[in-house]
């Protein structure tokens, strides 16, 4: 399926996104002031905002990367977190945000926070592009919300269907009947 095929409408542009990313770049520069950050991208998904994001923080910053899933190859959860790639620091006393592209069920994210917060940061909080309430199994709630968007599949700007669209330069979704 190419491009051209896909039936759901943008719902944010490219500039909607870079926007969003200088307006959240801004709040998590004046929360952390003065202080070192250490974005943690969770890949696949998180790469693009968080290469939008990095761009509006004015403090040192350091940055890793984490792959947890609990989706498989699958569009619903399984429910069973597995950490796929760890981070490579040590964030012992550190100020960690987890960078994320779309919150979900929060299963993943639940899971990665207590992981992560088992190694005595300083702070961890949870910055996400998108935010999908409707569908979250646990108690989460992100720090820094980029957008809301309701129960529809996304993707686009690094959120990918079967690995394909993470390049599109905008956020779209899918219709049932793509799937």
């Amino acid at each position: 399926m190419a491009e051209k095929d896909i039936k759901g409408k943008i719902l944010y542009t490219d500039k909607d996104i870079q926007k969003k990313a200088k307006e959240l770049g801004k709040q998590i520069t004046k929360d952390y002031a003065g202080e070192e950050v250490i974005l943690l991208g969770t890949l696949k998904g998180a790469i693009m905002w968080m290469a939008e994001l990095m761009k509006y923080i004015d403090l040192d910053t350091k940055i890793d990367f984490v792959a947890a899933s609990s989706y498989g190859s699958g569009t619903t959860t399984s429910g069973v977190v597995t950490i796929t790639k760890d981070i490579d620091m040590d964030i012992y006393n550190r100020n960690i945000i987890i960078v994320e592209d779309i919150v979900d069920t929060g299963v993943t994210l639940s899971y990665l926070k207590k992981y992560l917060e088992d190694r005595n940061p300083k702070d961890v909080k949870i910055c996400t592009m998108l935010d999908k309430p409707s569908r979250r199994r646990v108690d989460l709630k992100p720090d820094y919300i980029g957008y809301e968007v309701e129960d529809l599949f996304i993707i686009g700007y690094g959120l990918d269907y079967d690995q394909r669209y993470r390049n599109l330069p905008y956020i779209s979704y899918l219709e049932p009947g793509d799937l």
